[in-house]
């Protein structure tokens, strides 16, 4: 591999690193805890829990609409960097905008995360699609994986010292733990920023090939337009697309209702934290490893087996009773899911046209996105459900976890079924 193009994948790879820390500290970690206890302090855990479901599928909703056409537009201008870096600062400056949200204005407090989570979600598209200019396709199994390694180490970092800083606030000048924890947003914010300058500076894209403007979003539309009209054509593609859309569903709420449902379930905020910490870390080397793993069995049986690991964890998580069986928990997914992610987004990449790579990515994430409604949303609707039914708060929130294996035996039967035309694909 060249030098210039060495210095591309790590540049790409880094904003893994910089953005997995909203992914870590603040989607799964900090602001679940903090929603709960700060800013939705005295509600029913049942009623902060379907807030936060909700919260999460209207930042989903709003990706997912616009996500192919940006895609579009980005593909015919060259111009997916820039987007990318758009979405990029925009999340980061809501993110350390939570700062100086007060006690009990959860409203407040939903509206910049929303806002922060579009940032999050509307870069990923124009940053997987950017995978395709800096790896070659023998590469691109490997290159993937090391983005999502280099996420779970760098996210697992910063989350680690934002840690230390709420367990003791003292130590690093804070009065107590919520002002650490609320400089915690803050420091997310300026990590984001800080490590997106090497894609910024070692990533290259190609020249424009339309003209700017209106003109680029008119080509970006009928280009749009095309691709559904060719959609007959490609039923292997959308068939995959259906699987991803419901595994990714419960992969996704998995990690944005973990903490919520472990302080359901009277364990306590520290707990969540230390799971955390142990899932991220356990992924850096894991996501890799899972990698070498995909190579050696083919990337669709790494993640059929990735996906039945998921089901069973979903089945076994509604039933724990102590902090130990959670660990534990956090333990296998670490091993796995950094792996899925890496592989369906690679394996994705080698069925579609590169020249289109930002507009099928955007379908992607789109798919992704509406992953990101409907799990949320049903974990909420369940344990909203079944407490109005009479039954305690722990009761309804083990009852929506368990539904999430719904998603994994639809969407492993369904991407059993894909069968891509070339056979590059699959290893």
């Amino acid at each position: 591999m060249e030098l210039g193009n060495k210095r591309a994948v790590f540049g790409w790879a880094m904003y893994d690193w910089a953005n997995s820390a909203f992914a870590t500290a603040v989607m799964a970690g900090f602001f679940p805890i903090f929603f709960k206890q700060f800013w939705s302090a005295g509600v029913d855990a049942s009623v902060s829990t379907a807030r936060l479901g909700m919260a999460n599928s209207v930042a989903g909703v709003a990706v997912a609409l616009s996500a192919p056409l940006l895609g579009a537009i980005a593909d015919k201008g060259r111009v997916r960097k820039r987007f990318l870096l758009f979405f990029a600062y925009m999340g980061a400056v809501m993110t350390t905008s939570l700062y100086i949200v007060s006690q009990g204005h959860w409203p407040w407090a939903v509206a910049l995360y929303v806002l922060a989570t579009v940032g999050f979600s509307g870069g990923n598209i124009f940053y997987d699609a950017l995978l395709t200019e800096v790896a070659s396709e023998e590469k691109m199994h490997f290159v993937s994986a090391l983005g999502f390694s280099l996420g779970y180490l760098g996210g697992g970092l910063l989350f680690a010292l934002d840690v230390g800083m709420v367990l003791s606030p003292g130590t690093f000048g804070f009065a107590d733990a919520t002002e650490a924890l609320r400089f915690a947003f803050l420091s997310v914010g300026v990590w984001w920023v800080v490590f997106s300058l090497p894609l910024l500076l070692f990533v290259k894209e190609g020249r424009a090939v339309g003209e700017p403007g209106v003109k680029m979003v008119r080509a970006g539309i009928a280009q749009l337009v095309e691709t559904f009209r060719k959609a007959r054509s490609l039923k292997t593609l959308f068939l995959f697309l259906l699987a991803y859309w419901l595994y990714i569903d419960g992969v996704n709420t998995v990690v944005r209702m973990a903490v919520d449902y472990g302080l359901s379930l009277g364990f306590r905020s520290q707990d969540m934290i230390l799971a955390l910490l142990i899932t991220q870390f356990v992924g850096f080397p894991s996501t890799i490893g899972f990698g070498y793993f995909g190579e050696k069995v083919g990337a669709k049986g790494a993640i059929l087996f990735a996906i039945g690991v998921y089901l069973v964890l979903s089945l076994w998580g509604a039933f724990i009773r102590s902090r130990w069986e959670f660990y534990l928990v956090a333990l296998v997914i670490g091993l796995v899911q950094g792996g899925l992610q890496a592989l369906s987004r690679s394996y994705y990449a080698r069925l579609i046209p590169l020249d289109k790579s930002a507009e099928y990515f955007g379908f992607y994430n789109m798919v992704g996105k509406f992953a990101a409604v409907l799990g949320p949303a049903m974990v909420g609707a369940v344990a909203l459900l079944v407490r109005s039914m009479g039954f305690s708060s722990q009761v309804a929130s083990r009852a929506s976890i368990a539904f999430l294996a719904l998603f994994f035996i639809v969407g492993g039967a369904l991407f059993a079924l894909v069968k891509p035309a070339q056979s590059s694909a699959e290893s």
